[in-house]
């Protein structure tokens, strides 16, 4: 780096840690800080909204605190007409600050249903093969506490297990990248005073107001409870004990793993043995949604009644061949193999 341009970087982080000088955002920054406890390079998921502007902010403070390296991805979906432009506007906010946002485009046929779901996927999908080739193995994510609360009632609505109910922690893996969410304890009116504060303003897309969407539906329905007294914080008591009960069962889970399958590497197959099937429901169900995954070599796992019917049908018959999730399973007399489609 020239002189002029590590003059002018300097220039920008003591603006930025200028901004640390408001009580409000200092709180918030050390708050932050305690929630992301990394000692190595990362990426960072940007939208536009107060949520990922208020992170991309924090994570840079983090970043120049750490001497960290970090990396920006903003996906334009192209499924509005001002995405492009939404996404440039983003951009030139954020360089403003010595952030480089990267647009990644998402090409090809858009769906016609399922929008959201298919939108988050491709989101996922793009910026994890991004980071992957730059040798990154995190992710920071924008979900805080409203999108936790959102999550949970969604959930509820589809009929989720447990693991469903709960599946916004504060680290999970994809594809063995760690998706991070340092904000999961952060309400949404404060990353809207950092993103005001620091920015000025945020995009606002429309189609978090647009009630075809039953996110946005479920938003509007919290709302309505926390006029009726609906108290967060004790609503995060429940599911934190939600999860303790989680962790204990994904303790049997990978036992089961562990003590009752065997994994043939040359053929990239598990046999699953007898005892495997001698645990709780849940333990069984969930140990084959993992091997299902991993030999299948997924992002997500396939849906929870597909693999109670394939359980079902391993319990009650001694010959069986059918296929899920890009894996085919075999049963001969009490001998379940699992292997690649």
């Amino acid at each position: 780096m020239n002189r002029k341009s590590l003059n002018v970087s300097k220039k920008i982080h003591r603006l930025l840690l200028k901004k640390l000088k408001d009580k409000r955002t200092f709180q918030i920054y050390k708050k932050f800080e305690s929630c992301l406890n990394i000692n190595e390079n990362f990426a960072v998921a940007v939208s536009g909204g107060p949520d990922s502007l208020a992170l991309s902010f924090l994570a840079k403070i983090y970043s120049v605190k750490k001497s960290l390296s970090i990396k920006y991805f903003i996906v334009d979906h192209r499924l509005r007409k001002k995405s492009t432009i939404e996404a440039k506007f983003v951009q030139k906010q954020l360089k403003k600050f010595s952030i480089n946002l990267d647009i990644l485009n998402w090409y090809g046929v858009k769906p016609l249903s399922n929008i959201q779901s298919m939108a988050r996927k491709k989101r996922y999908s793009l910026i994890i093969s991004k980071t992957k080739k730059l040798k990154i193995k995190n992710i920071l994510i924008g979900h805080h506490l409203d999108d936790l609360l959102e999550n949970f009632f969604i959930r509820i609505l589809r009929g989720s297990g447990l693991n469903g109910l709960i599946s916004l922690d504060q680290e999970t893996q994809i594809d063995n990248i760690n998706i991070l969410r340092p904000l999961l304890n952060f309400e949404k009116k404060d990353l809207i005073y950092i993103s005001e504060y620091v920015f000025g303003s945020y995009v606002k897309d429309p189609s978090n107001r647009d009630e075809k969407f039953k996110r946005v539906r479920i938003r509007n329905f919290l709302n309505e409870l926390q006029l009726e007294g609906l108290d967060k914080n004790k609503f995060i008591l429940t599911i934190n004990n939600l999860k303790y009960a989680n962790e204990t069962i994904k303790f049997y889970t990978k036992k089961n793993l562990k003590e009752n399958t065997h994994f043939l590497n040359n053929e990239k197959s598990f046999i699953l043995k007898e005892n495997f099937f001698y645990q709780s429901h849940e333990v069984i169900f969930r140990s084959i949604t993992e091997i299902i995954k991993f030999i299948g070599k997924k992002y997500y796992p396939v849906r929870g009644k597909k693999i109670d019917k394939i359980i079902e049908k391993i319990l009650s018959s001694n010959s069986l061949k059918t296929t899920l999730g890009g894996c085919v399973i075999k049963k001969v007399n009490q001998t379940v193999i699992v292997s690649k489609e």
